[in-house]
């Protein structure tokens, strides 16, 4: 995914302005990658023993109550308007382009990002009625139907996606995520899972999905 340019209103207040700005720095660090989103992350190792606090012979300082060193998350109404600012010029493109498919993907994009999945679903939607092959806009999307909520519609998709490509890495991970979480459908998660791997010989992560494999079968 490409990075866009931030345009910030003179009269945002401080708030939206740092909901801005913690979005644009999320895209930065993503830029690039269009089917990050369609990695679900493994679950990390729970039994890591934390290292030993550093002794120190000073005093401690005092602290302020009042002094928070974390700043607090954008809410949803902030990442929404950041959402909003961010894809104004690319609505204004598809204003003279209605049909450009990989716009409206970008679109998709930047609404993903801010958590706006009913957005995202529409964009990416039209996006696929222009390019139905396209299999990692297709995998977004079902992406997006599991964090809106709807296990069955996101199943669906991914199904639709390995009609077209049915050794997709990504696709064929998350089906078996959302199998598993969603449906509580174990064999049909592994199934999944150990397709990717019998298809996909050099996965960067097959170290994970044998783990996830080997939790699922275990429980």
């Amino acid at each position: 995914m490409t990075e866009l340019t931030t345009t910030t209103s003179k009269s945002w207040s401080a708030p939206q302005a740092f909901a801005l700005a913690v979005f644009a720095l999320l895209l930065g660090i993503c830029g690039g990658w269009l089917i990050r989103r369609s990695l679900a992350a493994v679950p990390a190792e729970t039994n890591q023993v934390a290292p030993p606090a550093a002794s120190t012979s000073l005093p401690a300082a005092p602290v302020d109550p009042n002094f928070s060193s974390v700043p607090a998350a954008p809410s949803a109404a902030e990442l929404k308007q950041a959402a909003d600012t961010q894809a104004a010029p690319l609505l204004e493109k598809l204003k003279a382009d209605p049909n450009n498919a990989a716009l409206l993907a970008q679109v998709g994009n930047l609404y993903y990002d801010a958590k706006q999945y009913p957005a995202a679903i529409e964009y990416y939607q039209r996006s696929l009625k222009l390019q139905p092959t396209d299999t990692s806009v297709g995998t977004d999307l079902g992406t997006a139907y599991w964090y809106g909520g709807d296990a069955d519609a996101a199943i669906q998709q991914f199904n639709k996606v390995l009609s077209i490509a049915p050794t997709k890495a990504d696709t064929l991970f998350n089906l078996g995520i959302v199998e598993w979480q969603g449906k509580k459908d174990n064999k049909a998660a592994v199934a999944a899972w150990q397709k990717l791997l019998n298809s996909n010989p050099g996965y960067n992560n097959k170290d994970g999905v044998l783990q996830l494999i080997a939790q699922v079968e275990n429980q």
